[in-house]
This record gives structure tokens, sequence and C-alpha cells, in this order.
């Protein structure tokens, strides 16, 4: 595990738009987010879109969040992602980053 304390930690929430559920969108944000070493969580909404939100060191938060407007699952076609709510965060809120049913 890397040590994150020399890094700026952010939150950010983001819901992403298009062909996102049925393709294993969440298992998939899961995977990654935990390969960047950040946490928090993904769940797919009513609307057919899948939000959640990132914490971790900046530079793995952008990370993701490119990934997330430009990759995905491989069976999932991203029309668009929205970020909001960016801060920084003096510590962690989660512990790890989880599918939300």
């Amino acid at each position: 595990m890397c040590t994150m304390s020399n890094e700026n930690l952010i939150s950010v929430d983001y819901e992403v738009f298009g062909r996102v559920q049925g393709v294993f969108f969440r298992k998939y944000t899961q995977a990654e987010g935990r390969k960047l070493g950040l946490v928090g969580w993904v769940r797919n909404t009513d609307a057919g879109t899948v939000q959640g939100q990132l914490q971790g060191p900046r530079s793995q938060v952008k990370e993701m969040q490119e990934w997330l407007k430009s990759t995905g699952s491989p069976k999932s076609h991203v029309t668009k992602s929205e970020f909001k709510n960016e801060k920084a965060v003096d510590s962690l809120e989660h512990s790890s980053f989880n599918v939300v049913k």
C-alpha cells in the first residue's frame, strides 16, 4: 500500500450517463478505483445512470475521472460524465471502494 500523506486528498461526486447499466460498469468501476488506491462507492440509479463518490490523492482521482469519462467497462458506452462537489478532505471518509445496491 502506498502512502497517501504527502498529497492532497480530495473528494468528488460523479454521475455517468449512457449505456452504463447491465454492462458490469459498477464492478469495473470498483476494480479500477481499488487499483488506483481510491475509496468511495458506486451505484445504479433509477434514471439509468451510475453515480457515486471518489476519494483519494488528487492525481489518482483525476486519473479515475478520465477513466469514467472515456473508458468504463468493456461493453459500456459513456455519453457524458459529470463531476461535482469537489473538495479537499483531511482524511478519507470511506474504508474501501464499494458497490452500493
